[in-house]
């Protein structure tokens, strides 16, 4: 071998020691092989024609560069790995071989094994470094998503829907009346909601709703496949998740409902208790039978209050909460075992929880619900009372329009069903069986009526009309129909209560006598000649207070008013319980009559006052009101004395005469002690009956309205009927009405302590020398007062004569109030300078008699009627001349009766 340097060496090569071969035994050759020895044969080139060739290119011709490195300078080195330092061993070749390897791990880069290249199937399966890069760029995605979520989504304020409730309106013993809102709903406090039942609740919806947080994720994992499965559709969601989605949300299935409903679920169950949130569940679910709600649903399916709820029926609603119409047996009896199953399932997981025992659970029935019915919406009798409810409230302001149309109330009125069916049942029997279509008056029939606890003011009844549905007015409270001569006792009692005479100074008492000619014009009054026609013109001559009461005198009463003075009478008609505002409550005579138009509930007030010895309180058709659990405050009626004691019983006294035998004698089938009066608008508008018990007061009217236009209409015709009147129609449904309400109670007669020891139906004149009194209606001088000498009896204050001649004696003194007069004596006189003038009145002769109050004197021995001291120390009031006729334009001849 030669000592040349082998070719491709270079100086610092030459420097470089070798591991194992000398320089001139072994040249570096690519894979390993000697330079002159052997065939540097890459890839088959002979050595000589170029040592380590890379890829079969000679030693000489090209430079054997790996990578680009020069021929001579380095010996076909792969990846520049130097021939004389270190073996290139390619794809782990040894260096005798010659396998001068491209692609070899180079030991410039530190040595070790070669990175084989993926092929195949292994191409598409990530690297552990890929799979944990993605795994921790998809936590902070979600993370960043999970903070960007919490921060952007606020709870928001709950919907419409969710808010909005019913007021419910319940008779006074808590059976429901009706629902004034579309979406049937009561919130209650969870207080109210039985332990059992909220445990039942939590076995069908989320039994570890108190120990699990607010989202479930693996719930909402397990529904959503069980949901694309086809296993049914489940939503996961906790009761915390569910309340959000009823209170804050709604119920579309939609992507971004359910992000909102999972992050506010998240803050809801950060900020609001667990106890809330269960309240407000109960309060928003869905039950099925349109009753949103615990409270709904109770009445919907079991007739009771969420409170009154066994855990049977607890169990049942519960079940109702995952599919309502699926789980209905009364709706859907097919569906019975289905529903069972379900029960069965709530039961067994509060035995699971602990909270049922399994001897409690082992003895419990399936608790069938009541059939569904249908809404109780306004129909019947429900809409009266509801709006009569409502205006009572706003106008007592006890509650706002505003405040009231949110709904949430639960009102419970003065009312008492069996009293209410008793009135619907009444007004049955005398008016609606008896329309008929062929009769044109009998689609105009109109019926109101109103019942009072005359001592409390209590509302017991009210009929409002045929159906709510069917005619919106609400005839009990409407203040269009005239009352007729259901307001003559208001006359009465102001002539009690202020001790009021008639115009010849006589005190208005139950026997006083009036001229009841028809049409006769009333005295004293200054205004427009006024002169009422009686009903159907009958004159009645000379008449008492009571029997004029008894026929409904209009001449008698219109000048009572006049006596009493308008304003008086229209003063006591306000303080009995009608309304400063009722309309046409004038001050003038034809207020006797009835002008004004109160309504029936005014009236029934009024007569209610009477009934309880002249103490009044208005009156009242609540009795509580709550919201939400919260009782809301409402004035108790407060009683107070309005006239006195004297004149309410007086006038009660009068009223049983109209019942006894006057034109009210159709109210004595009620089979009660009785007072009452009749009256009658003009031209037969309306017809009413007031009256009452010791113990109720009930007012009755019938009315005549054209259903097309709305005007009032006579009744003439109606029912098959001539006329009605208030003995007729309204007197009959009284008398129905007031037996079956008051029936199983005893009867009881009024306690009166009336003014005076009146005796009804007796002439305060005809007691002389000491003998008995006459019946006044039964003697001779009823039909005809004129004295032997037939000349009129001057105690006829309405007939007054010109004193003839001189020296006539004082006219007849006057008591404090009515008693029983001694005989008459003869008295000092004082004689007249000439004929035809008045004498002074000296005292009257006769003693007075035992009369408590000071009594009446004996009448005159002669003298026309002069101002003259009494025995009890007052003076007598002069007749004087007639006065002008005066009408208040208010009511023509012949009005109301």
């Amino acid at each position: 071998m030669s000592d040349e340097p082998q070719q491709g060496w270079t100086p610092r090569d030459a420097t470089v020691p070798t591991r194992s071969a000398p320089a001139a035994e072994a040249a570096p050759a690519v894979h390993g092989t000697p330079g002159e020895e052997r065939p540097s044969a890459a890839h088959g080139t002979p050595a000589a024609q170029g040592a380590s060739a890379v890829r079969g290119r000679p030693a000489e011709e090209r430079p054997s560069a790996a990578y680009g490195a020069p021929g001579e300078e380095r010996a076909s080195a792969a990846y520049g790995t130097h021939a004389q330092e270190r073996p290139s061993a390619a794809y782990g070749a040894r260096v005798a071989r010659g396998a001068s390897a491209v692609r070899g791990k180079t030991t410039a880069r530190g040595g070790g094994k070669g990175r084989r290249r993926r092929t195949g199937w292994r191409r598409v399966i990530p690297t552990w470094r890929i799979t944990l890069g993605t795994l921790l760029a998809g936590a902070l995605l979600l993370i960043g998503g999970f903070l960007a979520g919490y921060l952007l989504v606020d709870i928001p304020p709950a919907n419409a829907a969710a808010v909005a409730q019913t007021n419910v309106y319940l008779y006074k013993d808590g059976t429901p009346i009706a629902r004034d809102g579309e979406i049937n709903r009561e919130n209650v406090p969870l207080s109210h909601v039985p332990l059992g039942v909220q445990h039942a609740v939590l076995a069908a919806e989320d039994r570890d709703f108190y120990s699990k947080p607010a989202i479930d994720p693996p719930a909402m994992l397990r529904g959503a496949w069980n949901t694309v499965t086809g296993k049914g559709k489940q939503s996961g969601s906790t009761i915390t998740q569910q309340y959000v989605k009823n209170y804050y949300l709604g119920q579309e299935q939609t992507v971004t409902r359910k992000v909102k409903e999972f992050f506010i679920a998240v803050k809801l169950g950060r900020e609001v208790s667990k106890s809330e949130i269960l309240q407000g569940y109960l309060n928003t679910s869905y039950f099925g039978r349109n009753a949103y709600g615990i409270q709904a649903a109770a009445q919907a399916y079991y007739g009771k209050d969420v409170t009154d709820l066994d855990i049977a029926e607890g169990a049942y609603l519960a079940s109702l909460l995952k599919a309502p119409s699926a789980y209905d047996v009364a709706a859907h009896p097919d569906n019975r075992p289905a529903a069972q199953s379900r029960w069965h399932y709530v039961l067994d997981g509060m035995v699971k929880e602990r909270w049922l025992s399994p001897a409690a659970r082992a003895v419990m029935d399936f608790p069938a619900p009541r059939r569904a019915r249908a809404a109780d919406g306004l129909s019947g009798q429900r809409g009266y009372i509801v709006q009569a409810v409502t205006e009572y409230l706003t106008a007592k302001g006890i509650i706002d329009e505003d405040t009231l149309a949110t709904g949430g109330h639960r009102i419970t009125t003065t009312l008492e069903p069996d009293k209410q069916d008793a009135f619907t049942d009444a007004v049955d029997e005398h008016v609606t069986s008896r329309l008929d279509t062929a009769r044109k008056a009998d689609r105009n029939v109109r019926v109101g009526g109103v019942s009072i606890h005359p001592a409390t003011g209590r509302v017991l009844a009210m009929y409002g009309g045929v159906d709510y549905t069917k005619q919106f007015v609400n005839n009990a409270t409407r203040r269009d129909y005239q009352v007729g001569s259901a307001f003559k006792p208001f006359v009465f009692t102001a002539a009690v209560e202020h001790g009021s005479t008639t115009q010849g100074g006589r005190p208005i008492t139950p026997n006083t006598v009036y001229d009841g000619t028809s049409e006769r014009p009333v005295q004293g009054w200054t205004g427009a000649p006024y002169a009422p026609a009686n009903d159907d013109d009958v004159s009645y001559g000379r008449v008492t207070v009571s029997r004029a009461t008894d026929e409904s005198v209009n001449a008698v009463y219109a000048q009572m008013a006049v006596d009493v003075g308008p304003a008086r009478v229209r003063q006591t008609a306000v303080d009995l319980g009608l309304p400063a505002k009722t309309p046409d409550l004038t001050a003038a005579p034809s207020i006797a009559l009835g002008t004004a138009t109160a309504s029936v509930l005014d009236m029934a007030q009024a007569y209610a006052t009477l009934a309880n010895h002249g103490r009044h309180g208005a009156y009242t058709l609540v009795d509580k009101i709550t919201k939400d659990g919260t009782e809301i405050d409402v004035p108790a009626p407060r009683m107070r004395r309005v006239v006195s004691r004297e004149a309410a019983d007086t006038t009660t006294a009068v009223l049983r005469s109209v019942v006894d035998g006057g034109t009210g004698t159709a109210a004595g089938a009620a089979g009660r002690p009785a007072a009452g009066k009749t009256g009658t608008a003009e031209e037969d508008r309306a017809a009413w009956f007031a009256g009452y018990t010791p113990d109720l007061v009930t007012v009755v009217a019938v009315m005549g309205q054209n259903p097309d236009t709305g005007a009032q209409t006579s009744l003439y015709g109606a029912l098959g009927n001539s006329r009605i009147n208030g003995g007729g129609v309204p007197a009959d449904i009284w008398a129905r009405y007031t037996a079956a309400a008051l029936k199983g109670s005893p009867a009881r007669d009024f306690e009166l302590e009336v003014v005076e020891d009146i005796e009804e139906g007796r002439h305060p004149f005809d007691e002389e020398d000491g003998e008995e009194w006459e019946d006044w209606e039964d003697s001779e001088e009823s039909e005809d007062l004129r004295d032997p000498e037939g000349r009129r009896d001057p105690r006829d204050p309405y007939e007054p004569r010109e004193p003839e001649g001189p020296g006539r004696t004082g006219g007849p003194s006057q008591g404090g109030s009515w008693g029983r007069g001694g005989p008459a004596g003869p008295g000092p006189s004082a004689s007249a300078p000439a004929p035809g003038v008045p004498a002074t009145g000296g005292p009257s002769a006769g003693p007075t008699g035992p009369g408590p109050g000071g009594t009446v004197g004996g009448p005159p021995t002669g003298g026309a009627l002069t101002p003259g001291p009494t025995p009890s120390g007052h003076t007598t009031v002069p007749s004087g001349t007639p006065g002008p006729v005066s009408p208040t334009g208010a009511l023509p001849n012949g009005g109301p009766q």
